[in-house]
């Protein structure tokens, strides 16, 4: 994934046309609503068109309620996920050309075009009595390919993973961990799978130190889009202490 802010994905008629490289029926864009912690607190979006060359029209998938219902139904919905690509902006960008609509707005412009948030359910962290470290937990909806060289095995490259568990087995929970520290803190993550087939996380331990706070931010979209760019659907970021 690229560094940009926005999450696109693109729409398909059916996983069949989405398996072949067909031209999608639309595009969604997303945008974590982040609190000053770094939680998340709701989700922004807008839908585009190719049948109407429109942005924020009719959900291009039929959702009661515009785009942010789409993105509802994008975390709950195993059927309408096999019909979505998660996607870089460049590669948005060129489904959007290819589909008439010529260059992709600018991300500033987009996001003046949210007129649709979903809510996020926030709860204050709970206090586990670890003065200065933070516990998170970004969850994702979907599966891993657990196949060599698939989606699974480029996550635990890109974080950076020791293995715990035998990923192979669809029982194991925790199938790899890493450390690392950055900018003064101290950080410690691990990929953990949900039950098999229902959905995955990453769970995150930050202790800090003198360091600016934006460094915890970084690294938690970092590791959301490295996750995202293997298929998975990030839903929220929570934390717990």
């Amino acid at each position: 994934m690229d560094e940009a802010s926005l999450d696109y994905y693109l729409i398909f008629a059916t996983p069949d046309d989405r398996d072949r490289g067909e031209q999608p029926l639309g595009i969604l864009v997303e945008e974590f609503v982040l609190c000053d912690d770094y939680t998340a607190a709701g989700i922004d979006s807008v839908e585009w068109s190719s049948a109407t060359g429109a942005w924020g029209g009719p959900s291009t998938t039929g959702a009661w309620g515009g785009s942010s219902a789409t993105s509802r139904d994008l975390r709950t919905d195993a059927l309408l996920r096999s019909r979505v690509i998660p996607v870089t902006r460049h590669a948005a960008g060129g489904a959007y050309q290819a589909c008439g609509g010529g260059e992709l707005p600018q991300e500033a412009e987009i996001r003046a075009l949210f007129r649709d948030r979903q809510p996020l359910p926030a709860a204050a962290p709970l206090d586990l009595g670890v003065t200065g470290s933070r516990r998170y937990r970004v969850l994702f909806a979907g599966e891993l390919d657990g196949e060599v060289g698939g989606g699974l095995a480029n996550v635990r490259s890109a974080l950076r993973l020791e293995p715990v568990d035998d990923p192979a087995d669809p029982l194991a929970r925790v199938v790899g961990t890493a450390t690392a520290t950055a900018a003064g803190h101290d950080f410690t993550w691990e990929l953990r799978r949900i039950g098999p087939g229902i959905a995955w996380c990453l769970d995150a331990t930050v202790r800090l130190g003198p360091g600016p706070d934006s460094a915890v931010g970084a690294l938690l979209h970092h590791h959301r889009q490295a996750i995202r760019g293997q298929g998975l659907i990030p839903v929220t970021i929570e934390r717990f202490a």
